[in-house]
């Protein structure tokens, strides 16, 4: 293999690894966004018509398959006149995903933190939203860390999903050079360990993250 084809490669690659980068973060935050707000609101209201909407949300979002949703928001509202460009559509789509996946690691922390805690807060005179912001927030996010971290990782391997609408990541780059070149097991290869690489370093900075809260 020449060295031009193996400089190819490599650009194409490390510009593809940018990009899911980039949708890793976008989507990660819009789900953090979306997960810490729908398990907040269903951890302090008793309004059953939130409660419905948001199991109704996770339990939508968490069944139909992520490629589907894609799709749903890439083409179909493209179809409806509504069109976005196919980053856009990436980082909304997983992070939407992500969001329900979220709201059920979140309530379970939250949940997760002794009853006793509320209880020592109220009677200090601390009013339902203080008393979660100061004594179960912090508890149930850094329970729930270990579980946030699998569902990164995930997140960037279910980047591979948006090569389908065209976000250039990775796996789309990989495709493209393959169509080219017909190098199928190099490149796809070194793919593999692009995405090896990338979750490792997910994975080991919520580990840091767990060692730095336990002291």
């Amino acid at each position: 293999m020449s060295e031009d084809l193996l400089g190819r490669i490599a650009d194409a690659l490390l510009h593809g690894s940018v990009v899911t980068i980039e949708v890793s973060l976008g989507a990660l935050a819009i789900a953090m966004l979306i997960g810490l707000v729908l398990a907040t609101t269903e951890h302090l209201s008793d309004n059953r018509a939130a409660a419905f909407l948001i199991r109704a949300y996770v339990e939508a979002l968490r069944n139909v398959p992520s490629l589907t949703f894609l799709f749903l928001l890439y083409f179909g509202l493209a179809s409806a006149g509504l069109r976005m460009s196919s980053m856009v559509a990436a980082i909304l789509g997983l992070g939407m995903i992500g969001g329900a996946v979220v709201v059920d690691i979140l309530r379970a922390g939250f949940q997760s933190v002794p009853t006793g805690q509320n209880e020592a807060a109220a009677a200090i005179g601390l009013r339902p939203l203080p008393a979660f912001r100061l004594v179960v927030l912090p508890q149930g996010l850094r329970l729930a860390l270990p579980s946030l971290g699998n569902y990164a990782v995930g997140l960037v391997k279910d980047t591979s999903l948006v090569a389908a609408i065209a976000a250039p990541e990775v796996m789309f780059n990989a495709r493209q050079i393959v169509n080219e070149t017909f190098a199928t097991a190099t490149i796809y290869g070194a793919a593999a360990l692009l995405y090896l690489l990338l979750t490792f370093v997910v994975g080991q900075a919520f580990v840091l993250a767990e060692r730095r809260l336990e002291y």
